[in-house]
């Protein structure tokens, strides 16, 4: 059994991955950290777990150094504070984004790799540091890889996604607050969203030689988890051409789909999937991409890539079905 560890751990995202663990059939959590809750029982945060095999287990103040790999969860700009106290002999799965640029992933004789299985699989079985990519990221470079894959991006694309409230993570602000949240919708960081340079680095290095521009707006949707992301971009191949190419790209990798109808985030919620749909209007194919932000967008990405990494079936722990009612 894999014995893991979690630092961070009363947000949303450690809170996903407690749920994933304790029906992981190869591994179990060997201890939680929080510093704000030492002692007290995981299951007093994370409610859901009442009644589970862990409702037991406390908030350790400190990471078990007798585990085998952790996942970083503290949030963004702790991961190399964390690390300083964390022996080189453990894995690290990061789904903060400290490490996810390329000339950012070095930091105390580690080296992390960017964690999109789809992409990096067979460099993800060789690394013991990965560094979990963003939920908006996820979500677009799936929608656009088989194009960049086979040299396809000549023009800019054009994105805008739509993210529940739980991407802004636990801790509360205005623009998560219940009365601003419901029954609105609003935009946010247009064309300078942080998971952008991730997304342009990766486009970068698939296709060598695109050298168009990446336009991102992201809004603040009024329901709880879930992504929907819709790309265009100039095309010249025939739409039944571009299907096949991505069913064949995504052949082997068992939480991608493509649909042949318009597709909802409620699909995907609570899963691991991450479903596409495209279509074409004159010169244009647009792709629409779904994910759950906490699972596919996270947690469970992380758990997908723990798979790799020991040498697991890759969906091992993530067979689940969607919420649709």
């Amino acid at each position: 059994m894999i014995k893991i560890g979690i630092i961070g751990g009363t947000g949303y995202t450690a809170g996903e991955l407690i749920r994933l663990v304790i029906h992981h059939p190869k591994s179990n959590i060997k201890n939680v950290v929080s510093r704000s809750c030492p002692g007290k029982l995981i299951h007093l945060i994370h409610q859901d777990l009442l009644g589970e095999k862990i409702e037991n287990m406390k908030f350790s103040p400190v990471i078990d150094k007798n585990i085998d790999v952790v996942f970083l969860c503290s949030g963004h700009g702790r991961s190399r504070k964390e690390l300083s106290n964390i022996p080189s002999k453990i894995k690290v799965i990061d789904l903060n984004q400290d490490f996810r640029i390329y000339d950012q992933s070095f930091f105390n004789g580690r080296k992390f790799i960017y964690g999109l299985p789809e992409l990096q699989r067979d460099s993800i079985k060789k690394y013991d540091n990965i560094a979990n990519p963003g939920c908006f990221a996820t979500a677009i470079l799936l929608s656009i890889l088989p194009l960049a894959n086979n040299n396809l991006l000549q023009k800019d694309i054009h994105i805008s996604a739509v993210t529940g409230s739980t991407g802004s993570g636990k801790k509360h602000s205005d623009t998560n607050h219940f009365s601003w949240r419901n029954n609105n919708i609003s935009v946010y960081k247009i064309f300078q969203h942080q998971h952008l340079q991730e997304i342009e680095q990766i486009i970068r290095i698939v296709q060598k030689n695109f050298s168009s521009n990446i336009y991102f707006v992201p809004y603040r949707g009024n329901f709880s988890r879930g992504i929907i992301s819709t790309a265009y971009t100039h095309s010249v191949s025939p739409l039944d051409e571009t299907i096949y190419m991505y069913k064949k790209y995504y052949k082997n990798h068992p939480f991608v789909h493509i649909s042949d109808i318009n597709i909802d985030v409620k699909q995907v919620i609570n899963t691991n999937k991450c479903i596409l749909y495209l279509f074409k209007e004159k010169s244009k194919l647009i792709i629409i991409s779904i994910i759950d932000n906490l699972i596919k967008g996270a947690s469970g990405q992380a758990i997908q890539n723990m798979n790799i990494m020991f040498n697991l079936e890759e969906d091992c722990g993530l067979r689940l079905k969607s919420v649709r009612f």
